[in-house]
């Protein structure tokens, strides 16, 4: 009995040690804010992008969506954010989420690219910690004059 107590000692406790430690490289997630003068509801050669954007990563369980991690983060001068996440989100689901921006002319978000889905474990064959999430996006509470050209433009380019 008391070598399979032993055993366990030497087996559980190092896995509970390493478990609890942080990282030894940390994830980061690098993504970018956008504004939409055109109200397209996607890129295009018209937006902008945003500095001083802010954004939440957030993580929850899987099966009831408890918030178990939320870390915030701005966008730099050429509208991209990185945040750094020590932890490793196994089990989670984890988004990045447009939160405000600074541009009070273009502050309502795109629907569909206000979140962008981001994978934050070390068990999944991806051998980079750098994450990159899709870009968000606002767009301005009136289209800009000029926009209809630039979607003809693109819609030329389709045929």
């Amino acid at each position: 009995m008391a070598k399979l107590v032993m055993l366990l000692a030497l087996c559980v406790l190092p896995a509970l040690a390493l478990a609890t430690r942080p990282m030894r490289t940390p994830f980061t997630v690098v993504g970018s804010v956008y504004c939409d003068p055109c109200r397209f509801g996607y890129e295009s050669s018209a937006i902008t992008y945003i500095a001083g954007a802010k954004v939440r990563l957030e993580c929850k369980d899987r099966s009831g969506q408890v918030l178990k991690y939320s870390k915030e983060g701005t966008t730099d001068s050429t509208g991209t954010y990185r945040i750094v996440v020590a932890e490793d989100h196994e089990d989670q689901v984890c988004d990045s989420i447009l939160v405000s921006s600074p541009q009070k002319r273009c502050s309502e978000a795109t629907p569909g690219r206000d979140r962008a889905r981001v994978i934050l474990t070390g068990y999944n064959g991806i051998t980079s910690n750098t994450r990159f999430a899709n870009a968000m996006g606002y767009m301005k509470t009136e289209a800009l004059a000029g926009c209809s050209q630039i979607l003809k433009q693109m819609q030329e380019l389709d045929a």
